[in-house]
């Protein structure tokens, strides 16, 4: 069976294979491309689902750059520690200051521009889409994935990392709330979507939780497509998609709303 030949578009060519750890094999940084480091003790974890579908197309043709860097590597000893017992007692372990100090340096090493230190924490500022709009613009980001009972707190303190949450709840470390930062960041880079009109639209790019949805069949079970939908008039139907993020948000999000309501009064003052 001949192998298909790999598409570079003009870049770094990267063909697809069995194996996702493939898409990050080491490559030439590209000049103005987003990228992401991860700082973590699973690389194998990577690109995980960020190697599928939209985000996984993105990466073999050069639209964003993945690169792990493994903690492990970086460890104490014949072992290669990276963590150890509190300082004060209690329980479990906490990763190591001089660990991590040496993979953040190597890391953040030659990084230029306006690149972020992200470790992703419960005590974090929770992500939202703004977030996610202002990481895309930057030239790159590393994230820091914790383990255990979490990090030296000398090390955010050094090097100014930022904490970022999930949500208000624990994980057992980082990697899915990094890849989750990932995926929501990259789907706004220009070309990853393809529509730019999706962005555009969906839920918090105007300040609103999306209106609702429908497609074929046009009667379902008896529940049918509201038929404004199927009138053709756009003015109409703009408006009905529009009232429907408003109630949808109003009764979902008291708090979204309530932002919603303050930032259009001030701007009509």
């Amino acid at each position: 069976m001949t192998e298909k030949p790999s598409r570079s578009h003009g870049r770094k060519a990267i063909r697809p294979a069995l194996k996702p750890r493939e898409l990050m094999t080491p490559s030439p940084d590209l000049h103005g491309v987003w990228k992401t480091k991860i700082i973590t003790l699973f690389p194998s974890a990577f690109p995980g689902v960020l190697g599928e579908s939209l985000t996984g197309k993105a990466l073999q043709e050069g639209l964003w750059q993945l690169e792990t860097v493994d903690l492990r590597q970086f460890g104490i000893g014949k072992h290669r520690n990276v963590d150890d017992t509190p300082a004060g007692g209690g329980a479990g372990m906490v990763l190591r200051a001089d660990v991590l100090g040496d993979a953040i340096e190597h890391a953040m090493a030659g990084v230029q521009g306006n690149w972020p230190l992200i470790y992703l924490s419960p005590r974090g500022r929770r992500m939202d889409q703004r977030m996610m709009q202002n990481l895309a613009r930057c030239d790159g980001i590393t994230l820091l994935c914790g383990r255990f009972e979490g990090v030296d707190e000398r090390v955010l303190e050094h090097f100014g990392v930022q904490e970022v949450s999930l949500g208000d709840f624990v994980m057992t470390g980082g990697e899915i709330a990094a890849q989750a930062l990932i995926d929501a960041t990259v789907r706004l880079i220009p070309g990853v979507l393809g529509n730019q009109a999706s962005t555009e639209e969906e839920s918090f790019a105007s300040g609103l939780l999306e209106h609702p949805q429908y497609t074929r069949p046009a009667d379902w079970k008896g529940h049918p497509i509201p038929e404004i939908l199927m009138s053709g008039h756009h003015g109409r139907i703009a408006g009905w998609r529009h009232k429907m993020a408003e109630e949808i948000t109003r009764e979902r999000r008291p708090d979204i709303w309530a932002e919603y309501v303050k930032t259009n009064s001030e701007s009509q003052d």
